[in-house]
């Protein structure tokens, strides 16, 4: 791990993986219930 990323919990972790597990944790459903954002609430995909 570099030195300037040392107090970084998010350091090296991608997008792809922090959206898989948000949609384990909480479904699609639960996302867009929580977050007004279209592509939970319209046609989610990770792709």
């Amino acid at each position: 791990m570099s030195e300037t990323q040392k107090n970084n919990p998010l350091h090296g972790v991608t997008l792809e993986k922090l959206l898989n597990e948000l949609v384990a944790f909480y479904g699609w459903q639960g996302l867009g219930d929580r977050i007004d954002i279209r592509c939970f609430n319209q046609d989610p995909s990770i792709a």
